[in-house]
């Protein structure tokens, strides 16, 4: 498996290629959001359904305004508080952007990661769909050589840039869609946490 320096992965996604990235809890597959190919090969690289929609990573909140998405109030504290780190906030998204990464009914997660990786690339990149590198339904890589262990021999990913050893705890995700904030998976921050950041004055 590649090891990728920074500018390399940049390359390699603009050419429309996959490639492994560190994030704040596990490696993940990215793509351009721009790359249709690129997606449809991060599914097939996972054996994902393509029933589950990918999440979007920014470098910034502010990223999200020219993609058309805002995260509203609940979402905003949310961010303020968190980001960037390991929260996803699943917020409305124009149908076209959601159907990219095959989210449905005009949904889609965001993230703002605090790894210095990753935001490196994604300053160069701009948003990115990163889900998390492993086969559908098997733990995640947490660390370069795992991501070759898993995906060596396979077609499709074009390198990975290492960041070291990620921390395994996945990110949490609430969707802030609605009156109030709905916890959809417990991961790196607690619902007890994330309620109490949204009882904060």
């Amino acid at each position: 498996m590649r090891r990728l320096s920074l500018e390399e992965a940049v390359e390699a996604l603009d050419a429309g290629g996959v490639v492994a990235v560190p994030t704040d809890t596990v490696y993940g597959l990215a793509a351009r959001l721009d790359r249709p190919a690129a997606i449809a090969a991060v599914f097939a690289l996972k054996r994902r359904p393509a029933s589950v929609a990918l999440p979007v990573l920014v470098a910034r909140p502010e990223d999200l305004g020219p993609l058309g998405v805002a995260l509203g109030p609940l979402g905003e504290r949310l961010a303020e508080r968190y980001w960037p780190g390991a929260l996803t906030l699943v917020v409305r998204a124009p149908e076209e952007l959601a159907g990219r990464v095959h989210a449905a009914g005009g949904t889609l997660g965001v993230r703002v990661p605090a790894d210095p990786p990753v935001r490196a690339l994604l300053e160069r990149t701009g948003p990115l769909a990163v889900t998390s590198a492993n086969e559908h339904g098997e733990p995640p890589c947490t660390s370069a050589e795992d991501v070759a262990a898993c995906f060596t021999g396979r077609d499709g990913l074009a390198g990975v840039l290492d960041g070291g050893t990620r921390a395994a705890a996945v990110s949490s995700v609430v969707e802030v869609t609605g009156p109030s904030a709905v916890v959809v998976r417990e991961g790196a921050l607690s619902a007890a946490a994330i309620a109490a950041a949204l009882a904060e004055p």
